[in-house]
């Protein structure tokens, strides 16, 4: 029996990887994967980046953990360059361990001082392993079902006149929790009418905007956050995977009305790794390592080679259904029977051939999510390589 709870719904695809580097994975054999899918969506700038070793070494070797009536300067210095870049300016943020707990101390901030019970969110969103944003109960949560808005024909802003937007309570909520594309893995983009206008019916009734990036940060899909690409103005934004570049550090940030109404709250939240020097160097250095090597505009670019050559594959074969993607944010959906045999297989030939991605446990989605790193060689080989594969399938249907 294997000694190790693993991920539900997952195959253990490869059993020895002994090295990774940038977005190379090496088995004991010495057979080489270029990994598509960032560890679980992590590694945002490759394995092992030069850049992230050496801060690593160098802050475990000066401090790495503090107690909670001691800090060290290097702290504060991430803070302040990761409220910069969301412009909370005089803001407050925290370090944590997880995605799940960043997502979760944002949902307890704006509950500390929310004048209405109720948080908004979509359906089909995923906010974390446990708390109150994983069960989401239904007399504290709406969760809103935006599929019948995705393809709304209707040029107007959203308004009681259309039943969906009327069935939402707004008098009886303080706050909106968005995943700004995730969707629980399988990548769709609420229409930007719908977001904008929930945004704008929270602000009017002095409720939060709270954002969940910790999928959807730090470059991964073309812009530093995915709520960029709706145009809102968050009030506390989760980040996580990709801001510790695999390293398990996550963040919570919230703006300066919000930070001062949570200090008068008297809202207390204790961790033993809370606001480690180790984890905010770590994070600190990948803001600045896309920064300065310009990894936003590359992964961007890398996305639309991607999307090309799959839509191209689309228009040459008859097995892809749907393509989602957004930057190095993709989702494929096959055609497939209701076991998603094809996809299953698909996905084991790929491991075979030396490329790893994600299949959504149970349905026909491959989910792709390189590191904004990767090669443009390693992603035309990849297309190469998967159409050839569907091809195959197609024929022997």
């Amino acid at each position: 029996m294997d000694c190790l709870f693993r991920y539900p719904g997952y195959e253990l695809s490869l059993k020895d990887i002994v090295r990774a580097e940038n977005c190379y994975l090496y088995d004991a054999d010495g057979s080489r994967y270029v990994d598509l899918e960032s560890g679980v969506w992590c590694t945002a700038i490759g394995h092992g980046h030069p850049r992230i070793l050496k801060v690593m070494n160098e802050q475990a070797r000066r401090i790495s953990h503090t107690g909670f009536s001691y800090t060290s300067r290097i702290v504060d210095d991430a803070a302040q360059a990761i409220l910069a870049l969301h412009n909370f300016e005089n803001g407050q943020c925290v370090f944590l361990s997880s995605g799940s707990e960043a997502v979760e101390y944002g949902v307890r901030l704006a509950q500390a001082i929310n004048r209405r019970p109720m948080m908004l969110t979509m359906a089909d969103s995923y906010f974390g392993a446990y708390g109150a944003a994983s069960a989401r109960p239904a007399e504290a949560w709406f969760c809103f079902d935006w599929m019948a808005c995705e393809n709304c024909a209707s040029d107007r802003d959203c308004s009681n006149s259309c039943e969906h937007w009327a069935a939402i309570p707004f008098d009886h909520i303080g706050g909106f929790l968005f995943e700004p594309g995730s969707s629980s893995g399988l990548v769709r983009f609420p229409p930007d009418k719908l977001i904008l206008s929930i945004a704008a019916a929270i602000t009017a009734h002095e409720g939060l905007i709270l954002v969940n990036e910790v999928t959807t940060g730090v470059g991964r899909t073309g812009k530093w956050f995915g709520y960029q690409h709706y145009g809102i103005r968050p009030d506390i934004v989760a980040m996580g995977k990709g801001i510790g570049n695999g390293y398990p550090v996550s963040v919570t940030a919230a703006s300066r009305p919000v930070a001062e109404k949570v200090v008068s709250s008297g809202f207390k939240y204790a961790q033993s790794h809370q606001n480690d020097p180790l984890g905010a160097a770590i994070a600190l250095e990948v803001v600045r390592t896309i920064d300065e090597e310009g990894l936003v505009k590359r992964g961007k670019e890398m996305g639309v080679i991607l999307l090309d050559g799959l839509q191209t594959i689309q228009t040459r074969t008859r097995l892809i259904r749907s393509i989602r993607a957004r930057g190095l944010m993709l989702a494929v959906d096959l055609e497939d029977n209701d076991n998603s045999d094809t996809t299953r297989a698909v996905q084991q030939e790929l491991v075979r051939k030396g490329y790893i991605l994600a299949r959504r446990p149970g349905l026909n989605t491959l989910r792709i999510d390189p590191g904004l790193t990767i090669e443009k060689r390693d992603v035309e080989n990849f297309l190469a390589v998967l159409e050839k594969l569907l091809v195959k399938f197609q024929n022997a249907r």
